[in-house]
């Protein structure tokens, strides 16, 4: 797993790289958020009615009431008087909702397909809500107030019998007879008390008048939420969003080695140098001209966006000494070789490059002999009179695995890894030097194929 922090750097050359493809995603997410908006979620209209209880209620009161607006005996009412085909109470918990508003006020809000069904099933719940609110609060006021007239009944002979008792007291000024009369006074003014507090507390009394209904709920303008631009809209972004995330997973998952030491360690042998190969139409030679090659360039993806742009080269005679720096490192150190087998990664086109331009290099005798193997099922020829294995590659290009691979098959076939070369892409100079390469150059490269020998 790559290590490096994900910066905005990161993003950056997503959005330079893969532009392309994130536009197509976005707009094929958009597509899908349009046909969801058809199939899945049809217009829906939504309108509210407001509904009025008088009185002073406190906050638990009006979240009962809230749940009577909703409940299954109100809605199989508003079913019953609709008659919509196929509209029953269960259908509508799931289309009626109510809420509590500031200053007593239950909003209840219908949705439907169409702005008129809205607005008539939002009136006739809000209608049948009141009438049922109202039916029970009917049902349930008569045990209390008969239960409260029998109280103030007895109040008021208790009352009458406590002034009886303060007439017939002493009507003296000992200290008895007004010991007694005070007490007296104190149980009538006590139990005048207790009758304005439950006078205050009489649910007749909070309640100064029946539920009402607002006026008819006006009629919606707009669609409900999720509205057919927002699915658009949201299909796009999602989209969008899944493939950048994608590519930076992509990224924190990619193993490939993208340093020298990285790359030498992983082949168990030495650098000797990187080397420079111009970035002209590489990327169309490697993946040719079929439909998946002219979509995948149609759409961004035939150049790795993971890794840095190419530099700018320096001249051609600055690029031929990095090749034959390359090649006496080579006589250094194996000074009696005539022959070198170079191993090229099948489809590492940039090392395939450099393969063919250290072969044009190489002089004094050294013969290099350049064969692509598989990084799959990695098999190198025979040792056929070559002095060691010279391994060209590109980094950030495979794995640690698959070079350990390449080094099994190099030392299954008796050839000894001597080198590493690393070769970069460089952006092109528009004009050329003399001190350029021969145009046949790369055509020095021979390639027999994959040989015989033992795979790793």
């Amino acid at each position: 797993m790559n290590e490096d922090t994900i910066r905005l750097a990161t993003i950056g050359r997503i959005l330079r790289w893969r532009w392309r493809l994130l536009v197509a995603l976005a707009a094929v997410g958009a597509f899908a958020g349009y046909g969801a908006s058809v199939l899945a979620f049809p217009p829906r209209y939504t309108a509210s009615a407001p509904v009025l209880l008088p009185g002073q209620w406190e906050d638990r009161q009006l979240l009962t009431q809230v749940d009577i607006a909703t409940s299954s005996a109100v809605l199989d009412r508003t079913a019953a008087a609709l008659h919509w085909s196929g509209v029953s109470g269960t259908t509508l918990q799931d289309r009626v909702t109510a809420k509590a508003a500031d200053g007593n006020i239950i909003k209840i809000s219908g949705t439907a397909d169409t702005p008129t069904r809205a607005q008539r099933l939002s009136d006739q719940v809000a209608q049948q809500f009141v009438a049922f609110a109202t039916k029970v609060a009917g049902n349930s006021s008569d045990p209390v107030a008969s239960a409260t007239a029998a109280l103030r009944k007895q109040v008021a002979d208790t009352n009458r019998r406590i002034s009886q008792l303060a007439k017939a007291s002493d009507p003296g000024q000992t200290v008895e007879s007004v010991q007694t009369r005070t007490e007296l006074e104190q149980l009538r003014s006590s139990l005048e008390d207790a009758m304005q507090k439950l006078d205050q507390a009489d649910p007749a009394t909070d309640k100064a008048g029946p539920m009402v209904v607002m006026g008819p709920a006006p009629r919606p303008t707009g669609e409900a939420p999720p509205t057919r631009p927002q699915l658009v809209v949201a299909g796009a972004l999602l989209s969008f969003l899944v493939t950048l995330v994608g590519h930076l997973v992509a990224a924190r998952m990619n193993r490939r080695l993208r340093t020298e030491p990285e790359i030498a360690a992983a082949l168990g042998s030495t650098l000797l140098g990187t080397v420079d190969v111009p970035a002209e139409r590489t990327a169309h030679r490697r993946n040719g001209w079929g439909p998946r090659a002219l979509i995948r360039r149609l759409l961004g993806m035939n150049a790795r966006w993971d890794m840095p742009a190419p530099q700018k080269s320096g001249d051609q005679a600055g690029s031929r000494i990095r090749y034959r720096r390359v090649c006496t490192r080579l006589k250094e150190r194996l000074p009696g070789a005539q022959k070198l087998l170079v191993v090229v990664p099948d489809g590492d086109e940039t090392a395939r490059r450099a393969a063919g331009q250290l072969a044009a290099e190489a002089k004094n005798g050294l013969q290099l002999r350049a064969v692509e193997v598989s990084v799959d099922r990695p098999t190198v020829p025979d040792r056929e009179g070559e002095s060691g294995a010279l391994v060209v590659l590109s980094a950030g290009s495979w794995t640690a695995e698959e070079l350990a691979g390449i080094a099994e098959a190099c030392a299954d076939a008796r050839h000894e890894v001597v080198g590493i070369v690393v070769a970069g892409l460089v952006l092109a100079r528009p004009t050329r030097h003399s001190g350029q390469l021969p145009d046949d150059a790369t055509l020095a490269l021979a390639l027999p194929g994959h040989g015989t020998g033992g795979p790793a």
